[in-house]
């Protein structure tokens, strides 16, 4: 079975389950399916506002997928929530990639 079909039959009996919610959507943007694995980081960010890696996963997706501008509305939402959690290496991390973000 591969990862998508697992991770399904996961969220198919868990569906809140984050960590497998994170991890579909990881694999679909591995695959370039950004639509997807967007879908995914919006359910998993909607069910799990504090879930800091997510906002930031999702937010090179959306520079993968040439959203700039969105990238960067994901990522002071990812800033706040790493506030909120104490998460200070991944508000560095983020803060740091809307800096490049801004300056390009």
């Amino acid at each position: 079975m591969d990862r998508i079909a697992a991770l399904n039959e996961i969220l198919t009996e868990h569906p809140k389950d984050a960590f497998a919610r994170y991890g579909l959507a990881m694999e679909y943007s591995k695959q370039g399916d950004f639509d997807r694995a967007l879908a995914e980081f919006s359910i998993l960010l909607e069910n799990n506002p504090d879930y800091t890696a997510g906002y930031f996963m999702a937010a090179q997706t959306l520079v993968r997928a040439e959203r700039a501008e969105d990238a960067k509305r994901m990522l002071q939402d990812g800033i706040a929530s790493a506030r909120r959690t104490g998460n200070l290496h991944a508000q560095s991390e983020m803060e740091a990639m809307l800096g490049e973000l801004e300056g390009s």
